[in-house]
């Protein structure tokens, strides 16, 4: 089940539907479980900057933090769409990838390690082609 926390301020009309729908994509396609949660909170760029201060010694913005792993207590994607915005591509598109970004995380890939980079990539842009825009 994924769950979406719409905590900003400046992104009240973001569509909640897409985003839950794309997660969904992505745990169906890596066969997770529909019973798992998963939260996604959209928050501004003040509060993940503190999140990402906090948790990564990285005193700026971000556009996307995860936190846990899915099958755990905690399982949550923050994502901030003025971040996101800056990249100055399809915003929708990019809404989608970091989606599907932060689930890969969850789901314990990690494009820092070299071994899981190329495949985590893969994977990004193989969900995002599956996406309707």
């Amino acid at each position: 089940m994924v769950e979406i926390n719409n905590l900003s301020e400046k992104y009240r009309k973001l569509d909640r539907n897409f985003l839950k729908k794309t997660a969904e994509k992505v745990l169906k396609g890596e066969k997770v479980k529909t019973k798992e949660e998963i939260s996604i909170a959209i928050v501004d760029s003040p509060e993940i900057q503190k999140l990402n201060r906090r948790y990564r010694k990285k005193n700026k913005p971000t556009d996307v933090l995860s936190f846990g792993k899915v099958g755990e207590e905690i399982a949550e994607i923050v994502i901030c769409p003025e971040e996101v915005k800056k990249s100055g591509n399809n915003f929708k598109k990019e809404m989608a990838e970091v989606v599907i970004h932060g689930i890969l995380h969850l789901l314990n890939y990690d494009h820092e390690k070299k071994s899981d980079e190329e495949e985590m990539f893969k994977k990004q842009k193989e969900y995002l082609s599956k996406i309707k825009f």
